[in-house]
């Protein structure tokens, strides 16, 4: 008796609507307000997210066609797969991305891996004027990377930079606008302008982690460093490959760094990333070939990222 009354009291009641028709009471809510709901964010990003891309694609699959010669009329009509084999067959495309390639894989590990030691460092009581050191860490990310550059060209160019000067009185002779370092002087401001806002992902992720774990592992005996390395950094493993992915897709969207620095050096040219490859494509009015190629680098960028994923998310617990 006690069961059915309990679902007597719990099931929806039957009522009669102001219009005649029978409604459950208790019900979910209206499709209005759920649709009020979404409508902020799933509008913009139908319209300034999934149209732009969707215009993409579709122009990646034209090409434009001329009649009566070079010096015909010109009109666009739909070439298949015609512009992706000219992405594919372009020596240029492949050597921006075997550029971006290279970059990421020094880059990125080594950006990650001081953002780790930072929010290690901050997350230890050991530490004294922690606010000031993580305000310090996150400054960077605050400026913009134009600007960024632009400080850091300064910091570069032969003729301005006090470091170059310094680094002349002493014998050795840099040059970091040069074919051999020009990629890892972008490397370098890309490494300033990130490794705190990738910090501040960890460090939050620390934040989260009971104390009481700590205290049962330095009852145990363990050490700081210990429990750094055997607690800590297994436990924000999932939040180490977050700020991967992000890194990953961050990587192959590399453009404002070497085209502030292409202004002061002869070694980066219009193409030397993927992302200036489209833009100077872009540029000479060849909007498909370069919708082409930013189909494929967000095809590219997927693969990687999802891979990635992929490899470590049982790991991780994604």
């Amino acid at each position: 008796m006690t069961d059915i009354a309990t679902r007597a009291t719990h099931t929806p009641r039957a009522v009669q609507s102001p219009g005649g028709r029978r409604r459950l009471s208790g019900g979910g809510p209206r499709a209005g307000t759920v649709l009020a709901f979404i409508t902020p964010f799933f509008l913009p990003f139908v319209l300034f997210y999934l149209v732009p891309v969707g215009y993409a694609l579709w122009q990646s699959f034209r090409v434009v066609r001329r009649t009566g010669g070079q010096y015909g009329t010109s009109y666009t009509t739909f070439g298949g797969f015609e512009q992706y084999g000219q992405v594919f067959h372009d020596s240029e495309f492949w050597s921006s991305i075997g550029r971006i390639g290279l970059f990421g894989i020094v880059q990125v590990p080594v950006m990650l891996f001081t953002a780790l030691i930072i929010a290690l460092l901050l997350d230890t009581p050991l530490l004294r004027l922690k606010a000031f050191f993580r305000i310090t860490a996150f400054m960077p990310y605050a400026v913009p990377g134009v600007i960024a550059t632009i400080m850091w060209s300064y910091l570069y160019s032969p003729q301005l930079s006090p470091v170059v000067e310094l680094l002349e009185g002493i014998g050795l002779q840099p040059d970091f606008l040069g074919a051999g370092a020009v990629l890892w002087s972008t490397a370098n401001v890309s490494t300033w302008l990130w490794t705190g806002y990738n910090m501040l992902i960890m460090y939050s992720a620390l934040q989260s982690v009971p104390q009481e774990l700590y205290e049962a592992a330095r009852i145990d005996g363990a050490s700081n460093w210990t429990i750094a390395w055997r607690v800590k950094v297994p436990i924000i493993f999932p939040s180490i490959v977050l700020t991967t992915v992000f890194s990953i897709i961050g990587t192959l969207q590399l453009y404002a760094e070497p085209a502030v620095l292409r202004q002061i050096s002869s070694h980066i040219s219009s193409t030397f990333t993927p992302n200036m490859l489209a833009y100077a494509v872009a540029s000479g009015n060849n909007y498909q070939q370069a919708a082409a190629i930013s189909v494929v680098i967000a095809v590219i960028t997927f693969v990687l990222s999802f891979g990635f994923m992929r490899l470590t998310s049982k790991r991780a617990g994604l």
